[in-house]
């Protein structure tokens, strides 16, 4: 390599780089992803032993990661393997079946044996082929079935313990493009941090590091889509920070649905949902043992070390696999076109003309729908819909309150039932009956007169608390709810009220929000995260 250059490792690949390029010339000049405004991880050295002691590794192939788990690292298999993975970088695709994958070939030496042999799914071999060490090749099995491959004594000597969908998606032509170890204690990672600031000069060696990626399990549909509502704006939030945890508190007090109970290994993602910090989602930063507060959701495939480096107060980018298939908010012909791409039905329920907008999917969640093929959406005209803005400042509990009742917290959308009618008043009650169990103090109410289009909502101090209240025109004695000033709570404000002016009692409306929070996006991230309420 020339001087004038140095080599820089990218989320696992390797870059050549003029001197004293800044994080954010090889952001713009790789493509990786990034989220403005993230942290990014910088990784000066790496310990040699680190290596040697760690049980995985993330093959990192044109399809995505693949992570892989060693039986016994003292084995003749996985000595085999310690030696040679730094040389697995650019193996192809050398035969694919529906029994299994391999990858080579590349010369190897060791004893093997004939004979067939039963083989478990995700199980990992080397294989000399055609009983030749010098065309070895390393096999990933696909299903249980039984096949001689001439394999060394010991046998199969890794399991695929991540990356399954990624496995299913390799076919020919594809390669693994790098093999990192899998480090499990932040010291093996060297010397390492996390920085908001993109213009730190980078040196020849080090590791940089803009995005972790997580595989989301397929046990938890409905944890998933929790989890892809804490990460909405595509970045993980450290609300704090533990030796064994990172925690994003972006939907604390969110009710959670129990689903996955495993060990919570280093990468796990979980979300806690049961008592004090429900809602709480977790990365996993040391082993821990499975509990019956914390549902697994997924893991960490790579980027760890943000995780790790991560301070409180620091956000930084995830990527998801897969990505969340949220047809919210969307009209129906850009819907049509990522459906048809991925190879999935749509259904129509409701009014199908042009530039109607999704307010409804079923099945609701990303991996029901995937594993289904099909999906029915329900639509409604855009003058259905109701933009408003809310006062975040000025009312952050009321907010919140209301957001929850009627679910956008964790979806674009949200619906609202009509209960009254009348002049130019429109009354909604929510049909999560939320204050049940929630608070609504008194907080920011009107003092000499009500706007036109400010939404109130009823406070604890009247008996009619929860509803919530619209005006057509500006008012002096009573809120958008009827009520006194003192029991009504000014939350927001629409948008668009011509909108209000065709409904009836008993109609549905739906809310989305629109201000300078609301960062548009497709079929992804939908919002910027709130801040911390």
């Amino acid at each position: 390599m020339a001087a004038s250059k140095i080599s820089v490792t990218v989320n696992g690949t390797v870059h050549s780089f003029k001197k004293n390029i800044t994080p954010a010339e090889v952001i713009e000049e790789t493509g990786v992803p990034y989220a403005v405004g993230a942290s990014i991880c910088i990784v000066k050295k790496q310990k040699d032993e680190a290596a040697a002691q760690t049980k995985e590794y993330v093959l990192q192939t044109s399809k995505g990661p693949l992570v892989i788990e060693l039986k016994d690292p003292s084995s003749l298999s996985s000595q085999l393997w310690i030696k040679m993975f730094e040389k697995s970088a650019s193996l192809p695709v050398f035969m694919e079946s529906a029994d299994a994958l391999s990858f080579g070939p590349f010369r190897a030496e060791f004893d093997f044996v004939r004979g067939s042999k039963r083989y478990r799914k995700y199980d990992i071999v080397f294989s000399a082929g055609g009983f030749d060490t010098s065309k070895t090749t390393l096999i990933i099995s696909k299903k249980d079935h039984y096949a001689e491959y001439g394999v060394p004594e010991d046998g199969v000597f890794a399991a695929l313990i991540a990356g399954r969908t990624n496995l299913e998606k390799i076919d020919k032509g594809d390669i693994i493009e790098s093999v990192t170890p899998y480090i499990e204690e932040k010291e093996a990672y060297g010397d390492g941090y996390c920085t908001a600031d993109l213009s730190v000069p980078l040196k020849d060696g080090d590791r940089l590091i803009t995005a972790a990626e997580i595989e989301i399990s397929p046990h938890s549909p409905q944890g998933a889509e929790a989890f892809f509502a804490v990460i909405k704006d595509g970045t993980f939030r450290i609300d704090s920070a533990a030796n064994a945890f990172r925690a994003d508190d972006t939907l604390q007090g969110e009710p959670c649905e129990y689903e996955n109970f495993e060990p919570r290994k280093i990468g796990a993602v979980c979300l806690r949902t049961a008592r004090t910090g429900r809602g709480r989602a977790f990365i996993s930063t040391a082993n821990r043992a499975s509990s019956l507060l914390h549902s697994v959701v997924g893991r960490v495939t790579s980027g760890m070390e943000l995780a790790y480096f991560a301070k409180s107060g620091d956000k930084f980018t995830v990527e998801t696999s897969p990505p969340r298939l949220l047809l919210l908010g969307h009209n129906l012909e850009e819907s049509r076109e990522l459906l048809d791409a991925l190879g999935i039905k749509m259904k129509i329920s409701g009014f199908d003309g042009s530039g109607n907008i999704i307010v409804a999917q079923s099945p609701a969640t990303t991996i029901e729908i995937l594993r289904a093929g099909e999906v029915t959406v329900t639509t409604v005209p855009k003058s259905k819909l109701i933009e408003v803005e809310f006062y975040y400042d000025e009312a952050p509990k009321s907010v919140e309150f209301f957001r929850h009742s009627i679910d956008l917290k964790t979806q674009p959308v949200g619906s609202l039932p009509v209960s009254m009618v009348y002049d130019e008043t429109f009354i909604f009650k929510a049909a999560k009956q939320a204050e049940k169990y929630k608070e609504i103090m008194p907080e920011n109410t009107p003092k000499g007169s009500v706007k036109a289009y400010d939404i109130g909502i009823t406070n604890q101090s009247a008996k009619r608390m929860g509803y919530i209240g619209v005006r057509l025109a500006d008012e002096t004695m009573f809120g958008p709810t009827g009520e006194k000033f003192e029991a009504t709570n000014i939350i927001g404000r629409v948008l668009n009220p011509e909108n209000l002016k065709n409904i009836s009692e008993g109609d549905t409306i739906y809310i989305q929000e629109i201000n300078a929070r609301k960062e548009g996006g497709d079929f992804g991230p939908e919002d910027e995260k709130e801040a911390k309420e």
